[in-house]
C-alpha cells in the first residue's frame, strides 16, 4: 500500500485543477475526507518534506543533520557528557556516540575522559567546530525559507509557537520521544 494518496498527477497534476484550486488544495482534496482535517495526518505529511529538504540541504555541504544539532548544543550549553548531549537535542543515547565519531573525525569536537568519572566522556566543540556552526546556521535560515515559503514572519512564528506548545505537552505526559539514528 502507497504512502500517497495523490492522483496519478500528483501536484503538477492539482496545480492545474479545472476548478482553479491552488497546487495545495488541489492535493488535500484528493486526499480522504476523514483525514484531511487530521493535524497529524497533516504533520506527518509535511514531516516527510522537511526531511527530504533537510536532508539535501546538508548533504549539499558535506553535513548532516544531526552535525547541527550536538554542535547547536554544545555551543549553547557548553561541554557535556555523550549522554547530556543525546537529552539536550532528543537523541537516543545509544546512537550519540556513532555521531559523535564523526564530528570527531571532521575535527570538529573533541572527546576527552572525564577525570571525575572515567567512565564518562566529555564532548566539547573545537574551533572547527564553531567554524562549521556558523556555516550550518546560514543552511538552517535558507532552508527554512524554502521549507516556510508560504507563510508570512508572522504566521511562521504562530506556527513555531503552536508546534512547540504541542510537543511541550506531549513531552510532559509521555517524555521525549527519541529519534532514531537520523541517516542524514
Amino acid at each position: 500500500m502507497g504512502e500517497s494518496c495523490a492522483p496519478a498527477g500528483g501536484v503538477a497534476a492539482a496545480a492545474t485543477d479545472t476548478v482553479g484550486a491552488t497546487a495545495a488544495e488541489g492535493l488535500a482534496a484528493s486526499w480522504p475526507a476523514r483525514v484531511r482535517g487530521l493535524a497529524g495526518w497533516l504533520v506527518n505529511k509535511t514531516a516527510v518534506h522537511s526531511h527530504r529538504l533537510t536532508a539535501e540541504a546538508f548533504t549539499a555541504v558535506g553535513g548532516r543533520r544531526f552535525h547541527y544539532a550536538l554542535l547547536a548544543s554544545l555551543e549553547e550549553f557548553g561541554s557535556s557528557s555523550q549522554a547530556d548531549l543525546g537529552r539536550h537535542c532528543g537523541f537516543d543515547r545509544s546512537d550519540v556516540a556513532t555521531m559523535v565519531n564523526e564530528l570527531v573525525q571532521a575535527g570538529h569536537v573533541e572527546r576527552a575522559q572525564d577525570p571525575a568519572d572515567r567512565r564518562r566522556n566529555i564532548i566539547a566543540i573545537t574551533p572547527a567546530g564553531r567554524s562549521r556552526l556558523a556555516d550550518f546556521d546560514v543552511v538552517a535560515a535558507d532552508l527554512q525559507d524554502v521549507f516556510l515559503a508560504p507563510l508570512d514572519t508572522e504566521e511562521r512564528a504562530e506556527l513555531i509557537s503552536l508546534l512547540t506548545r504541542v510537543l511541550e505537552h506531549h513531552t510532559a505526559l509521555h517524555g521525549f520521544a527519541r529519534e532514531p539514528h537520523p541517516g542524514a
